[in-house]
This record gives C-alpha cells, structure tokens and sequence, in this order.
C-alpha cells in the first residue's frame, strides 16, 4: 500500500455530533442488515439522488407548498445514502480509502450545491443571497479539507452540529414553512424576507469563521514550526 494512502487511512475523525449517541447504532443496525447488493457505490448514489430530490422539492415549491414534504423526503434519502456508504464500507472490510476519501468529498460538494442553491430559487431565499451562503459554506469545507491534508485530523462537527444535524433542522424549518407560508413569504424590511435576512447572517458568520480559524490556525502552525 502506498504511504499516501496509508495517511488517508490513519486520519483522525472528530465527529462529537448532538445526534451521534443515536445515529451510531442506526448505522451499525443497517449496515449488518443491509442485503449483499446494496455496496458503498449504490449507497453513495442513492444520496445523490436525495439531493437531485432536495433541489428539485425546492423548485417546485414555486407551484405549490406541499412539495417541500419530497425535500424532506429527498434529506432522509440523503442521509441514508451519505451516511451509511462509508459505515457498510468499513464493517465489510472493503475500504478503498483514496477511492472512498475522493469520491465522498467530490459528491457532498455537489450534494451542498444542489441544497442551497435549491432553496435559493425556492420563494423563500433570494438567489443570490444562497450563492453567498453556498461560498461561506464552501470555504468552511476547504478548512476542514487543509487541515485534514496538514494534520491528519477531519473534523465533521462544530459545536456539536454536523452533517445530519444540518439536515434535521431544514427539515423542520420545511415543516415550520409549510404551516406558516405566509410569513416566510412575507416582506421584514428592505424588501428581505425572513430568510433573506437569515441566510445573510450565515453568509456573514461562516465567512468570518473561515478568516478567523484559518488565522488562528496559521499562527499555530507557524509557532510550532511547522
């Protein structure tokens, strides 16, 4: 095996996730559950398809409210596919860890694409207000991916809010939109509505802690000679 996929093999994941304690056994019960036909590649593209679903829920959403239940459905989906390729992959003994490391990161960049951006041409998030959120999200994602190439060490949570915390709370967003539609559509100020200005603020926050951490992780680096 070669030294860089040895690296690949021994890096660090940090994943203090808020849902870990029950996502865990769910995985583990499925992965052992899972028929012989269902590998890693059939999983990781039945997450894609989740997102196709996530981004095509949103755009519908223009014609009718009820379709955010198949973006909700398209985030379990997701999950399903997401979560569980590389667990089924492990408990098989079949890792392919540069293989597996690529394709993970490639396809979630896509899948974070398709999920903004569909709530961006969704009536509840103006377009462009998602493409900054997308870059600020996109720049925490780079962080995460240098310091895995410099340390060893992937980080999938902040604060105990990972991947799939993200997506419980959209999906309960979805629900709270679809039983008060009139406010969401509603006009606050500037002519932003609520998630205007909501998606604003993450833009803003994840920026700042992109310039932030990355300094603070530079300066360490630096002191230790590294």
């Amino acid at each position: 095996m070669s030294p860089e996929m040895e690296d690949i093999k021994k890096h660090k994941r940090e994943n203090d996730m808020l849902l870990g304690p029950l996502e865990r056994p769910a995985l583990q019960y499925l992965a052992r559950t899972s028929p012989k036909w269902i590998t890693p590649d059939v999983l990781t593209t039945v997450g894609t398809l989740g997102s196709v679903a996530i981004f095509v829920g949103y755009a519908l959403s223009n014609h009718s409210i009820w379709w955010l239940w198949l973006v909700n459905l398209g985030f379990i989906v997701n999950w399903y596919g997401d979560s569980l390729d590389g667990t089924l992959a492990r408990y098989r003994k079949i890792e392919r860890p540069k293989f597996g490391f690529y394709i993970d990161h490639t396809v979630d960049a896509v899948s974070e694409f398709l999920t903004i951006i569909g709530i961006g041409v969704s009536p509840f998030l103006r377009l462009d207000i998602a493409a900054f959120a997308l870059i600020g999200y996109l720049l925490m994602s780079v962080h995460v991916y240098v310091r895995t190439c410099v340390e060893g060490v992937f980080k999938i949570s902040y604060s105990k809010v990972g991947p799939t915390e993200m997506r419980a709370i959209i999906m309960l967003v979805n629900v709270a939109i679809f039983f008060a539609s009139d406010f969401f559509l509603k006009d606050l100020a500037l002519g932003l509505k609520p998630f205007d200005w909501i998606g604003a603020g993450l833009a803003a926050v994840m920026g700042i802690a992109f310039l932030v951490t990355s300094w603070r992780e530079a300066v360490r680096l630096a002191r230790l000679g590294g």
